[in-house]
């Protein structure tokens, strides 16, 4: 029986529908990490602080979900540019002393942990799992220049569209001239955060419209991201379904991958439009967080073409 050395997990609340044990533990075997396991647990955040002191130097990583992404934050130092400016981090690791205990970390108090926590590093890899999810669409098309885009539009404003604002602050850096950001919500403005994430040398405009008055600005766009959950674009969805004139000019993507493919993926597909589910969203952030966790070679690129399909293998089965 192979005993375990080194251990992660998800958390979150709720956690159970969760895919990353899937993927995680396809990309260890592929690997030939015989002692590494990957594991759910229900976290909420009044449970963070416990949970974190309960661990062992066994631990390497953490994936974190709603409503952790920010309440990791006073435990950690952000070590990646989206981790530092975003706030948010879906990622932490654990950088253990070489006598747990001796240098214990910090707890959101400022005072000492009485256990053996770890430094910890936090990252967030949902933006560029974003990015690397159009990036595969693209070659797969065999049309890398599409990437000149000038328009991104991203729906919703809550705490995904930061990485999708982020996401397309990175596409959109392309030398093109009169590039735009716009945000299509039920209450612009919510999320005061949203503008400053541009930065003043990214020469991008950025706007916020209703969503009942985005109709042109989502067939005009040449990146559209969808951030809200469930059902809740089902209204615009059938909007672009009634809307005889609609013809996309743009890819797709719903972060949603439950139900697949959403209903909004299936109107926009309807006119001839492409678009990406949002389990290729999750595919990339996961395997970007493999590298993370098990200390791999982020220069090696070789490590893609191992944990690629050995991942979307999995994820395929499971859903």
């Amino acid at each position: 029986m192979t005993v375990i050395a080194h251990r992660c997990a998800v958390l979150g609340k709720p956690i159970a529908h969760s895919l990353s044990p899937v993927l995680h533990n396809a990309a260890y075997k592929a690997l030939g990490l015989d002692d590494w396991a990957y594991e759910r647990h229900e976290v909420g955040e009044s449970d963070l602080d416990g949970f974190l002191k309960g661990l062992d130097p066994t631990w390497c990583g953490l994936s974190l979900t709603m409503p952790l992404k920010k309440t990791i934050q006073p435990y950690g130092t952000p070590s990646n540019m989206w981790a530092q400016r975003l706030k948010v981090a879906n990622t932490a690791i654990f950088d253990w002393p070489a006598e747990p205990g001796i240098t214990p970390g910090a707890t959101p108090d400022g005072t000492s942990a009485t256990g053996s926590l770890p430094a910890i590093r936090l990252y967030n890899t949902d933006v560029m799992g974003i990015v690397l999810a159009f990036d595969h669409e693209l070659k797969a098309l065999g049309e890398p220049d599409r990437w000149k885009s000038t328009s991104a539009a991203v729906i919703g404003n809550g705490n995904t569209a930061a990485s999708a604002v982020a996401a397309c602050t990175v596409m959109l850096k392309n030398g093109q001239t009169n590039k735009r950001i716009t945000v299509a919500a039920r209450h612009p403005g919510k999320n005061r955060q949203l503008p400053d994430i541009i930065g003043e040398g990214d020469a991008i405009a950025y706007e916020e419209k209703t969503i009942d008055a985005s109709a042109d600005t989502l067939r005009d766009a040449d990146i559209v991201i969808s951030t809200i959950p469930g059902h809740a674009a089902d209204a615009v969805a059938e909007a672009i379904g009634n809307d005889d004139s609609f013809r996309p000019r743009g890819i797709l993507l719903d972060v949603v991958y439950d139900p697949r493919p959403s209903a909004l993926i299936r109107a926009w597909r309807a006119k001839g439009g492409l678009a990406i589910g949002g389990e290729e969203m999750l595919l990339w952030q996961a395997i970007l967080q493999v590298i993370l966790m098990t200390g791999a070679d982020t220069a090696d690129s070789s490590l893609t073409d191992v944990l690629e399909p050995a991942m979307r293998h999995a994820l395929e089965e499971a859903l």
